[in-house]
């Protein structure tokens, strides 16, 4: 029986549209539109990216890398992040 507790997930989340003054990314770049974000849990942190629906390149929110001590908690970063998409406001 192999009792070894995940140790990395993802969660993606197509098709948000930004806020009013998009999303800022670590790249320095401003999003606005229609967005994808993407979440990989891995080492202990989360890592938050963002993408132009259908586009090939992703780029780092803003913040990204969080602390994420376990699976629950980078669930709860993910669906907050969606929410600062969908917020908007330079976020």
């Amino acid at each position: 029986m192999n009792t070894r507790a995940n140790t990395w997930a993802t969660w993606t989340t197509e098709g948000i549209f930004s806020g009013h003054g998009g999303v800022q990314t670590e790249e320095g770049d401003v999003l606005h539109g229609e967005l994808t974000v993407h979440t990989t849990w891995s080492g202990g942190e989360a890592g938050i990216t963002v993408q132009y629906v259908g586009a090939e390149e992703w780029y780092t929110l803003q913040g990204s890398p969080l602390p994420a001590g376990d699976e629950e908690t980078a669930r709860s970063l993910h669906q907050a992040a969606v929410k600062t998409v969908q917020r908007g406001r330079g976020a």
